[in-house]
């Protein structure tokens, strides 16, 4: 740099003699200028090479380079962390068997909009399906831990998240034992003690009941009914805090309903559940003539579920004719499978079932009665029985009276000899 500032200065020293000298030609004075500004100007047309960054003292920093590499890494590790989450986030998915979780959420919604009465509170509504959800895909989780081995050996699971090694053991108990009591506890702070058990009872009764049962004997159907019936009370529990004999009406639809939703289902896979070493009912049934009937039996004890909701005050009338007729066209499917037993006909009384609850549930909260639509039902149900029973008694007095202060002549002196007078006491 030094150097470069003699020259600098030795070129203006140059230039001040040329200029004093009067033998020096213009183009001698030009010369020097235009050299320093080819080599000095910040605005020159030629950049600054490396060998001028050198010149004026600069040193290539490695800043630049270790900020890039940085930027790099970090870039690379934002794109680990996605894909790492997405791929607990589907494992979790799959392990909650979302979808089934997402309809006993529903099912538990329609509880508490039947228990509500006239004011559905919307935030509890919001609390409980949010607790039910985490419960549901706790005894998913552990079902799917306990069959690993089973799931493994079956066609339609064996792609499941613990099967196909996608996620350790101790990681789904993990995540089964943190939604559960995560799920329990959000039922007992925002619902209440009732429904937050009910909860927690249905957990217990799936993963350490119905799931070891499967691999034991055929009554697992019937306890997995059972299972599937307590989240509509759970809803119910938790909108009014006690359960009473209106609560049972929806819990009865889902436990007949669920039986040839299953018979259907066994009857479908029962090549999978045997290969798995689950005993089915089907696989005990070599015909399937005893699987089609117990389906077509259980159908037809859903039939007065739609007038008994009516005759208890739940629904309108409406509702018992709608449920009716929905129920005689599953029933028409159970005994179309009954009559012709092939798959063709199992898998159309499973699709009849998939499309029954939905409706179900839609109508008994469409055409569900209010507790002030009830109360002004019993109030003028009672007064026009007050009424007639007052008129009947009204009616039963004037005839004593009659009888009583009225003698005999009385009737003869008012008819039929119209001259004779009439006594005071008929007028009055």
């Amino acid at each position: 740099m030094w150097r470069n500032s003699v020259s600098f200065s030795s070129q203006l020293i140059r230039l001040n003699k040329t200029l004093f000298n009067p033998s020096t030609s213009a183009n001698d004075v030009a010369r020097p200028l235009l050299h320093c500004r080819s080599e000095f100007h910040p605005y020159s047309s030629s950049p600054p090479s490396s060998s001028d960054h050198l010149k004026l003292g600069f040193q290539p920093s490695d800043g630049l380079r270790a900020l890039s590499a940085t930027t790099s890494d970090l870039a690379s590790l934002a794109s680990k962390s996605a894909d790492l989450t997405r791929h607990y986030a589907r494992c979790y998915w799959e392990l909650s068997k979302a979808r089934l979780s997402m309809l006993v959420v529903a099912t538990s919604g329609t509880g508490y909009v039947l228990g509500s009465g006239s004011a559905v509170d919307l935030d509890g509504l919001c609390y409980t399906c949010a607790g039910t959800m985490m419960v549901a895909s706790s005894a998913n989780s552990l079902n799917q831990v306990f069959e690993k081995y089973n799931d493994a050996k079956m066609k339609r699971t064996m792609q499941r998240p613990l099967p196909s090694g996608r996620i350790t053991r101790p990681h789904a108990v993990a995540w089964a034992c943190t939604a559960g009591l995560a799920g329990t506890a959000l039922l007992a702070s925002k619902a209440n003690m009732l429904a937050a058990g009910l909860g927690a009872s249905n957990l217990i009764l799936y993963a350490f009941v119905y799931t070891p049962l499967k691999q034991i004997h055929p009554v697992n159907t019937w306890v997995g009914a059972v299972v599937g019936a307590i989240p509509p009370l759970l809803g119910w529990a938790a909108a009014s805090g006690q359960i009473s004999l209106n609560a049972m009406i929806l819990p009865a639809a889902l436990y007949f309903w669920q039986i040839p939703h299953f018979m259907a289902l066994a009857y479908l896979c029962r090549n999978d559940y045997a290969a798995g070493g689950f005993r089915m009912f089907s696989l005990a049934d070599a015909s399937g003539q005893r699987t089609a009937s117990v389906a077509l039996r259980n159908c037809a004890y859903l039939i007065p579920l739609g007038y008994v909701a009516y005759d208890w005050g739940v629904t309108s009338g409406w509702f018992c004719i709608e449920s009716t007729i929905l129920t005689l066209a599953i029933s028409a499917t159970a005994f179309s499978f009954y009559r012709d037993r092939t798959t063709h006909k199992a898998r159309r009384m499973f699709h009849a079932s998939l499309l029954y609850l939905p409706v179900f549930m839609s109508g008994i909260l469409f055409h569900r009665i209010s507790d002030n639509q009830q109360c002004l039902a019993e109030e003028s149900s009672q007064s026009m029985a007050e009424l007639s029973m007052s008129s009947q008694d009204g009616n039963a007095i004037q005839k004593h009276k009659l009888k009583k202060h009225c003698p005999p002549v009385s009737y003869a002196s008012v008819a039929p000899f119209p001259f004779l007078p009439v006594p005071s006491y008929v007028s009055s």
